[in-house]
């Protein structure tokens, strides 16, 4: 495993999540074996890897939708499943892959959803709620398309009007599982750089998981990569970008190239 200018080499840097020696076994198969690793506070994060690599069963478990058979994840400082009630989603925001539901509601009643954790199924929606998801409307530029039904929008004004469901959530930190998948090019900027604008803008943590390498070199502070359920390298994107940990992390042989006005090189798989 390389780990290059880690978090958990800077004992000052304040720790969204803290991963230690989690193992997931289903079925007798490992999904993760093994991992440690830390989220720093007021980053955007990377996981990626090939498929199967356990990406998503790692964010799952930070989300508390999964439980390791080993090991232990802690957020601010506190095990996870300490948390009581609605504590942990008021302050963790998960968005999963599978976005099935919402087609039939407006995009102003699905972002009011992510006021459930404050108030409850039974609580009165107040002002604070519809100042919340107006602001969360307003953050994620969709205010022209508030009214429409979620089920007639495009994929990238959709994944926005998810984004905002979070953002009205109040949440200090996003879990982001492949917010860009199925979207063209020009959707996946638009949403990535929404996501990068939130987390500068409120100091938000936010830990993505992406398959595009130079989408995550372009849009995220730090970059974990996992291969066969293990922790195979971390570090900033330009210290990932090198040939040889790009071969370590998908088995492919790929080289990189200086890329102008950025300051990390783009791969390409040769």
């Amino acid at each position: 495993m390389v780990m290059i200018e880690s978090a958990q080499d800077a004992p000052d840097t304040q720790k969204a999540f803290a991963v230690d020696g989690v193992t997931l076994v289903i079925d007798g198969n490992a999904i993760l074996s093994d991992v440690s690793l830390d989220f720093p506070e007021g980053e955007v994060v990377a996981l990626v890897g090939h498929n199967g690599s356990g990406k998503s069963s790692l964010l799952k478990i930070l989300a508390r939708q999964l439980t390791p058979t080993t090991g232990s994840v802690a957020y601010a400082g506190r095990d996870v499943w300490r948390y009581h009630g609605h504590e942990f989603p008021r302050s963790v925001a998960y968005l999963p892959q599978d976005l099935g539901t919402g087609s039939d509601m407006t995009i102003r009643e699905l972002v009011a959803c992510g006021r459930y954790p404050w108030h409850g199924a039974l609580g009165r929606f107040s002002a604070v709620d519809r100042e919340k998801v107006e602001g969360a409307i307003a953050a994620t530029h969709i205010d022209k398309f508030a009214d429409r039904m979620v089920g007639t929008l495009s994929g990238g004004e959709r994944q926005r009007a998810w984004i905002a469901m979070l953002i009205a959530q109040d949440a200090r930190c996003l879990l982001l599982d492949e917010p860009t998948a199925a979207l063209d090019i020009a959707h996946q900027i638009e949403v990535l750089s929404l996501v990068r604008r939130l987390a500068r803008e409120n100091g938000r943590s936010v830990v993505i998981v992406l398959h595009d390498i130079n989408m995550a070199a372009r849009f995220c502070d730090r970059i974990h990569a996992l291969k066969g359920g293990r922790l195979v390298a971390s570090g900033t994107p330009a210290q990932i970008l090198v040939p040889e940990l790009l071969y370590t992390i998908y088995g492919i042989k790929m080289e990189v190239i200086s890329a102008p006005h950025l300051p990390h090189p783009l791969a390409y798989a040769c």
